[in-house]
């Protein structure tokens, strides 16, 4: 075989390794992607029928219900509301009225059931997708009000 043809095989098969590893990669990296919503966005079916998603705004007054380790509660962003039930310890900052971020699925009944529930960690944090829903709903009433 003649260096030309062997440098040429080389340069082939490191092509073919780079393009398997990016593979690789693209796959594991899109398998754990997990993009957020809103609980109006939810409601309106905007969020996957399958799959994993996180949903943020605050927790709604008076809707923490504990039984044992499973709590259900309802998530807001001060237009519309989603149901969420989760079995596990939650944070120690886990409040009602205060920001939450909770990751997972939709089930068939349309109730939001959580493999994972992300507080606030002190008075001045707002997870940032929490805070820009809430600022999108604040923006919805405010024009809505301007309207009438």
């Amino acid at each position: 075989m003649k260096s030309r043809h062997k440098r040429g095989l080389g340069i082939g098969l490191g092509l073919l390794l780079l393009c398997g590893a990016a593979y690789f990669v693209l796959n594991a990296f899109q398998s754990n992607l997990v993009f957020f919503f809103t609980p109006t966005q939810v409601v309106a079916g905007e969020a996957p029928k399958e799959g994993h998603f996180r949903v943020g705004g605050l927790v709604k007054a008076g809707s923490i219900q504990r039984d044992g380790m499973a709590v259900a509660f309802v998530v807001t962003d001060t237009q519309r509301e989603v149901s969420v039930r989760y079995v596990g310890l939650l944070p120690d900052l886990f409040k009602e009225g205060k920001g939450v971020v909770a990751q997972g699925r939709l089930d068939a009944g349309r109730l939001f059931v959580a493999s994972e529930v992300l507080a606030k960690h002190d008075e001045n944090y707002m997870p940032p997708e929490a805070q820009h829903a809430l600022d999108e709903a604040a923006k919805a009433r405010m024009g809505a009000a301007v309207q009438r």
